[in-house]
């Protein structure tokens, strides 16, 4: 999920929001799976594979009062000890005259790393026909006085537009707001991150997509500027 140098798992249109979370559907209980290939595993603007492709997948559970609960994991490369992120999430999602909500709490995982970066947010979205509008707030974290520590807040805009013949369209428009901003050695730490994608549903051979993604980071090591290729399939 993150890089220690410097977000709805993957973007929307793999993953789904928070930089983070692919709420299952509330209509009844079930229980689904999910696997996806990106060539780079991007999280709120910024790359957690230095560059590389990622292979990804989760299972979660939903109940028909709103109630989810899932797990998802990746590979990530960050030049540590990490190998992979396991993320671990539970929230209540539904809907009232059209208007989406979504509550919950999602816990980041880096099992294999020997610094322990975990952390955790709480994060809380409402949508509207296409559109939707949330927030995260770090409420915990190993990471003490840096980035990815109590306090960080993530806010998100996000459109998604269907297209002809099983396509469709995402944007997404996020502020990543660091508690340390300003303080020595973190200057300018925050930033705006912007993304968009084009997907194909494939049927039974799943989803494919192509994405940019750009981050308006004043401290960034490597171009701003992001493509990767997805494809993902739900059973």
């Amino acid at each position: 999920m993150k890089k220690q140098s410097l977000r709805m798992m993957v973007s929307l249109l793999s993953a789904g929001v928070i930089g983070a979370v692919a709420v299952p559907s509330v209509a009844s209980a079930e229980t689904t799976a999910n696997v996806s290939v990106v060539s780079n595993y991007i999280f709120r603007g910024v790359t957690q594979t230095d560059g590389a492709a990622a292979v990804q997948g989760g299972i979660d559970y939903a109940d028909e009062s709103g109630l989810y609960v899932g797990s998802w994991a990746s590979t990530v490369d960050f030049g540590t000890d990490a190998t992979y992120e396991l993320d671990l999430y539970a929230g209540f999602a539904g809907e009232v005259e059209g208007l989406g909500y979504d509550v919950g709490y999602i816990f980041y995982a880096y099992p294999d790393e020997q610094t322990n970066i975990d952390f955790g947010e709480i994060y809380g979205e409402l949508s509207y026909s296409m559109f939707a509008a949330g927030v995260a707030y770090t409420v915990h974290s190993e990471n003490q006085d840096a980035t990815f520590d109590a306090g960080d807040i993530y806010y998100y805009l996000s459109a998604g537009v269907p297209l002809a013949n099983d396509f469709s369209l995402s944007l997404t428009a996020g502020y990543y707001d660091f508690d340390v901003d300003g303080d020595p050695g973190f200057e300018n730490a925050s930033y705006t991150h912007y993304a968009a994608g084009i997907a194909k549903d494939a049927g039974e051979f799943g989803e494919v997509s192509f994405n940019f993604e750009y981050a308006d980071e004043d401290n960034a090591e490597k171009d701003k500027t992001e493509f990767w290729l997805g494809w993902s399939k739900s059973f």
